[in-house]
């Protein structure tokens, strides 16, 4: 699922996402748990403001994020 994502951008652009958006609702980022970096993609496993888990993709050709996965908090 395509998401819009709002990042931080600190040492590089882009570095990690600070919210995002589903549809009309928007999450904030409580907490990286993991990431992790494939030569085509970012990963990041986060925990939103609802107590969620979800783990977003950033691919890195396409300049475009995605929803990978939700776990229940």
């Amino acid at each position: 699922m395509e998401i819009t994502v709002r990042t931080y951008s600190g040492f590089k652009a882009d570095e990690r996402p600070a919210s995002f958006s589903l549809g009309e609702l928007t999450l904030r980022v409580a907490e990286i748990v993991d990431r992790w970096y494939d030569p085509d993609a970012n990963y990041f496993r986060v925990r939103s403001d609802d107590g969620k888990e979800y783990l977003l993709r950033h691919d890195l050709d396409a300049d475009a994020w995605e929803l990978v996965e939700t776990k229940a908090g």
